[in-house]
């Protein structure tokens, strides 16, 4: 590459010019919308793709999501739309408020105080929303 131009940034104008030519409303398209649409998969749902449907055995989805949740804590505020629809999708699977921080500050360890940290705001927010 023989020009200054910021490989990222050229890769998400490609991406962002790519979805305008398919539908010109997908300009303005963002992670949130989507929370918005559909913020949480019917228990049912999740029990069969997250749970013991194809393994009794194995995982719950609970146990499942809160595991997903350790990984997003450790991936940061890159994550941030990841961790709030996990939040959620674990709340509907019978985690509490404490399993949910207990994970949380057990990442930290691994994902450094700034990611626990920007994890656990983002928790808050999502679990306080649902209180109203």
């Amino acid at each position: 590459m023989s020009d200054n131009q910021n490989p990222f940034a050229a890769m998400m104008k490609l991406g962002q010019d790519m979805a305008k030519s398919i539908n010109p409303a997908l300009e303005s398209f963002s992670l949130k919308g989507i929370e918005g649409l559909w913020p949480t998969m019917p228990a049912e749902v999740m029990e069969a793709f997250l749970g013991k449907t194809f393994n009794p055995e194995g995982l719950d989805s609970k146990t499942r999501l809160l595991l997903t949740l350790s990984g997003l804590t450790i991936l940061g505020a890159s994550a941030e739309p990841q961790i709030r629809l996990t939040v959620r999708h674990a709340r509907a699977a019978g985690a509490t408020k404490q399993e949910i921080a207990e994970t949380i500050a057990q990442s930290g360890l691994f994902g450094g105080i700034p990611a626990m940290t920007k994890a656990m705001e983002i928790a808050t927010a999502v679990m306080e929303e649902d209180k109203e």
